[in-house]
């Protein structure tokens, strides 16, 4: 009974509360260690990758970078800011604050508030520990299926294979999907309240979702996909706005961040 044990440890300890939105999640892995497999990670990407040598480009990223890193409020954090020399329209940040932004995604911000939107939201993925709840999601659901199969007994049949294997799908699409996309809507949250307090115009957030999304959304149903649709993101940033027009109004740094 050792993977019901737990599983029942996942439901009572590494609560933790999220910054800016209050949320309660629970993290089994510390947060020294997920800031650990964050950097060697990223140690190992960046030996693959060619990180772009275009000064203003880069210039510019470092300059969003500071500013919505010291917004997020983690000096703690080692903060990183890279930028890589691909077409894709991409960004990702590891734990601990290593940020990776690829030339794709610039030329369809087209201004830095909208760029401030992406790093934004890539910060917060760092501060609100999302890779340690995509960790103990992806364990917990693990755990449960091995729960099941205990609870189940008897030898391996064919029938109790092909139980496993549809609950297995429906723990995917049922549990760690969703609890990704609620990381991407949490992060979007984050990242407009990061880029508000940091002086930058948080309307251009759902602007940019919105041309994203013209040219970018996947073919992918939303409930099978890591991240909510762009139309979705867009409708939820319009919603959140009055709050960070407040914070944006307040920044001694307002105005900051045209086009490119």
């Amino acid at each position: 009974m050792k993977q019901i044990q737990l599983l029942i440890l996942i439901l009572v300890v590494g609560c933790v509360t999220t910054p800016e939105t209050g949320r309660q999640a629970f993290i089994l892995t510390s947060e020294s260690q997920e800031i650990t497999m964050g950097e060697k990670a990223y140690l190992d990407f960046l030996k693959k990758q060619k990180v772009s040598d275009q000064k203003e480009w880069n210039e510019i990223v470092q300059r969003l970078g500071k500013r919505i890193s010291i917004a997020a409020n983690r000096p703690d954090y080692r903060w990183e800011f890279k930028l890589i020399d691909s077409p894709e329209a991409n960004a990702f940040c590891l734990p601990g604050g290593k940020v990776v932004v690829y030339t794709g995604i610039l030329k369809m911000a087209q201004n830095e508030a909208a760029l401030a939107a992406v790093i934004g939201h890539e910060v917060a993925h760092a501060t609100a520990r999302h890779g340690g709840q995509r960790i103990t999601a992806v364990l917990g659901a693990q755990l449960g299926m091995a729960a099941i199969s205990e609870l189940m007994g008897g030898e391996s049949t064919h029938e109790k294979k092909l139980l496993l294997a549809a609950l297995g799908l429906g723990a995917n699409v049922g549990v760690v999907l969703p609890f990704s996309r609620s990381n991407e809507r949490e992060a979007d949250e984050m990242g407009l309240i990061y880029m508000a307090r940091a002086g930058y115009d948080p309307r251009e957030a759902p602007r940019f979702w919105e041309r994203f999304g013209k040219s970018n959304d996947s073919s992918v149903p939303t409930f099978l996909s890591t991240h909510p649709a762009s139309s979705d993101r867009k409708v939820a940033l319009e919603a959140l706005l009055p709050k960070a027009l407040q914070i944006y109004e307040t920044s001694s740094k307002n105005g900051i961040g045209e086009s490119f």
